[in-house]
């Protein structure tokens, strides 16, 4: 079955300048990317990105970690991988959330760290699952930026839009 999952190389993997290291061991699941950027990560961003953890103690700090702050690099690459059983194969290869539970051949388990604060660096997030990969791929990105349909979508005409275009 196929499926869509969010990935970002986070800050601390581009700081590191990882780029090139993950997506090779990304290759390896023979997914297809189907839309990918580079993104500075507002507060609002990261906290709707993280807000099945507000509340949580660490909630600040993993807001914080996604926004660059700790790594002086406020972007991520957020990237779409599609294909049969994908979230699977990303999360697979991705390893355990805590990097030293991670296996060590996985992304997580060769670069990433907890730091003295407890923050957990780990490099890369994976979508857990169909619902999650929905959810935060709409957050990240807009139909247009997609280059398979994924999920429904309406024409909208919005009005007294305020863009950005080139001078």
């Amino acid at each position: 079955m196929n499926q869509a999952t969010l990935v970002l190389v986070k800050p601390d993997g581009l700081k590191k300048s990882l780029t090139g290291n993950i997506l090779t061991r990304l290759s390896e699941t023979k997914l297809e990317i189907v839309a990918t950027k580079m993104a500075r990560v507002s507060r609002e961003l990261a906290a709707d990105h993280y807000r099945h953890l507000k509340g949580k103690p660490f909630f600040d700090d993993v807001v914080k970690y996604l926004q660059g702050e700790f790594h002086d690099r406020r972007k991520v690459m957020a990237m779409v991988y599609w294909g049969n059983d994908a979230i699977k194969k990303v999360r697979d290869i991705a390893g355990s959330t805590n990097p030293e539970e991670a296996d060590p051949v996985s992304i997580r388990g060769s670069y990433g760290r907890i730091t003295t604060h407890g923050v957990f660096e780990n490099v890369i997030h994976a979508s857990s699952d169909e619902k999650d990969a929905e959810r935060e791929i709409k957050l990240w990105f807009k139909p247009e930026d997609i280059i398979v349909d994924l999920y429904p979508t309406k024409e909208a005409v919005i009005k007294d839009l305020k863009t950005k275009s080139w001078a």
